[in-house]
């Protein structure tokens, strides 16, 4: 097929640089052919069909659990040539791994069976939608000729009515599809790969389990790679948009800039980018698009959380007398328990396709990456915020040095870890206590960063770090996990190892869920201690490459990251870090606090 395949701005770039192009890897038709190649008949199968798709969006790697409804699906997956079938643990793994997949490479897929596997991923599912994933979440489903009738199957509830998992996807997929005949079959599935695409949320497809190898005329063809309608601003509102918003910033004395998580769904990082360099804007983000802007930038200030931002950066965006912000989700954990002290009329809002300044007025149909291209022409050069950010600046002191085996900090942790970061790294960052840690971490230009704040889901590392290190082999991934998270998706790294991956995973161990000890604490919160680095060689189990250590103080931790970096690092390298319990970033406590009033306010009068 002599048609060239692309790329659609996915907005992540590849090593947080502001001028560099996407890359993610979904497909579109970049020059025009005048028919696609027939296929050999025998391949002309909806399976094949599935399969040819998701190669061609570039979802190349596809996570699964076998069932028997998706046994002869997986056949057709594995024979077609350039998608690799990975088989995950779990199901819930192999959600969280097309996850992690679909964040560095634009669309992620997995395949379980009926409803025992599909209601295990809808955790990870839901986590996608929350977070604006496109992901293929593909179940095989019962025999069409059982749709519609009295029968009873086992993988169900034990009622003759099979649409209980299709409804559970219907509030976390934002198309569904049920495919029990051949007719409609390469209608629904195109209809849902091109919506996630289109939507960059999960969709649902399910395929009756006696199908994927039936011959069809409708897939006789080599699917014709999609060519997606783009989006496209009202011309006159874009318009209107940028004069009202440009008139509103350019009247400020000490502007701000503050990028949002949904840049990545608009598309918009590059655009933000020229908008940043035209103004002279201070440029922050919010906690969850950490990644999504350089920080390498001139410009640059820091993570904006409210009481628990990086030093200085609060100070400068709350004191601002105008602040564009692009794509923020103001939820209680991102608003630290709704405790920002921003104002409405001083804030340009956009989202990705709404724009709305100060108390009003609002415009809609605008796409944020348009908006921001056009701003950029119009605001004058303001360096005002910055400067004041660069007067009260006080670098960052370094944690006490460690007597001679003192028990290792945290915070000694953490400056090793920003040592190992390059253009050749990413860091994965679990739910709790590494949230804040790694949020401190300064990104060097072109290295990763992801997690997932919406939803917040423990244990979503596990799976994320197996998927996102499957789509970027050439770095490597170093992922902070804590002990209670890990608890919940171990079983992965079993994967890991299967796959040869690279990965560097620190297991801090503190006993128990530290989180949720600030926000509330009791028994509960207290979790049965393992020996985590017998665990993962007991997973390892003499096959493939991998090594572990467990380290107490400084001296340990410095060794075994020279082994992880040296000669280990050909490795997949466990490092578990014992601290104590109490050890907390000082962001958490404060963040825990604010959490827990904002979760305790007593009823309204009624």
């Amino acid at each position: 097929m002599d048609t060239k395949i692309g790329s659609l701005d996915t907005c992540k770039p590849p090593c947080s640089d502001l001028a560099s192009p996407p890359n993610g890897a979904v497909a579109t038709i970049q020059s025009s052919v005048p028919a696609t190649p027939l296929v050999n008949p025998s391949e002309s199968t909806l399976g094949r069909h599935l399969a040819r798709r998701l190669v061609q969006i570039g979802a190349t790697d596809v996570f699964s659990v076998p069932g028997d409804f998706n046994l002869t699906l997986l056949d057709h997956l594995i024979a077609e040539p350039g998608l690799n079938l990975i088989g995950c643990c779990n199901e819930l793994n192999a959600g969280y791994a097309a996850d992690g997949y679909a964040r560095s490479r634009g669309v992620g897929a997995c395949v379980v069976t009926f409803t025992v596997g599909g209601l295990s991923v809808l955790n990870a599912i839901a986590g996608a939608y929350s977070e604006n994933l496109p992901l293929i979440c593909i179940v095989g489903g019962p025999n069409s000729n059982d749709y519609g009738t009295n029968r009873i199957l086992h993988h169900t509830i034990g009622l003759p009515d099979f649409s209980q998992e299709l409804r559970c996807f219907q509030t976390v997929t934002c198309y569904q599809a049920v495919v029990n005949n051949l007719e409609d079959a390469h209608e629904l599935i195109d209809t849902a790969v091109s919506t996630a695409l289109k939507e960059s949320k999960p969709v649902y497809i399910s395929v009756a389990c006696n199908l994927p190898a039936i011959p069809h005329p409708t897939f006789s063809r080599e699917p014709v790679p999609f060519s997606l309608s783009p989006k496209l601003s009202n011309e006159m509102g874009l318009e209107a948009a940028v004069e009202a918003a440009a008139e509103f910033l350019n009247k400020a004395v000490k502007p701000v800039l503050v990028a949002g998580p949904k840049m990545r769904v608009a598309k918009a990082c590059n655009a933000f980018a020229e908008l940043a360099d035209a103004c002279g804007y201070a440029v922050a983000v919010m906690p969850s698009a950490k990644g999504l802007v350089p920080e390498h930038h001139p410009h640059f200030i820091g993570t904006y959380w409210g009481a628990v931002s990086t030093a200085f950066c609060a100070e400068i965006v709350e004191s601002a007398d105008a602040y564009l912000f692009a794509g923020p989700i103001f939820n209680d954990y991102s608003s630290v328990g709704y405790s920002l002290l921003l104002k409405k009329e001083k804030a340009v809002i956009l989202q990705p396709d709404r724009v709305v300044i100060a108390n009003g007025p609002a415009f809609g149909c605008v796409l944020m990456k348009d908006f921001l291209k056009a701003l950029s022409k119009r605001l004058k050069s303001n360096t005002t915020a910055y400067e004041n950010y660069h007067r009260i600046y006080v670098p960052e002191g370094q944690p006490p040095k460690c007597e001679p085996k003192e028990p290792l900090r945290v915070n000694v942790l953490f400056q090793h870890i920003q040592k190992m970061l390059s253009s050749e790294t990413a860091v994965i960052a679990e739910t709790g206590d590494s949230w804040f840690n790694c949020q401190k971490l300064k990104l060097p230009k072109g290295c990763g960063y992801e997690f997932q704040m919406q939803y917040g889901s423990i244990g979503w590392s596990v799976g994320a770090t197996l998927g996102y290190a499957q789509s970027v082999p050439e770095k490597r991934v170093i992922a902070c996990i804590g002990d209670g998270s890990f608890q919940v998706t171990a079983q992965d790294v079993s994967t890991m190892l299967r796959c040869g991956q690279k990965t560097i995973i620190f297991l801090i161990n503190n006993g128990g869920y530290t989180i949720e000890v600030e926000i509330h604490d009791g028994p509960y919160n207290v979790i049965k201690n393992w020996n985590y680095t017998g665990l993962v060689d007991a997973i390892h189990n003499g096959e493939g490459k991998c090594w572990t250590t467990k380290v107490f103080c400084e001296e340990e931790l410095i060794e075994a990251i020279e082994n992880a970096t040296g000669p280990k690092k050909d490795c997949l390298c466990f490092i578990e870090v014992i601290v104590h319990k109490d050890d907390t970033s000082k962001e958490l406590l404060e963040w825990g606090s604010r959490v827990s009033a904002a979760n305790s306010r007593p009823p309204n009068p009624q």
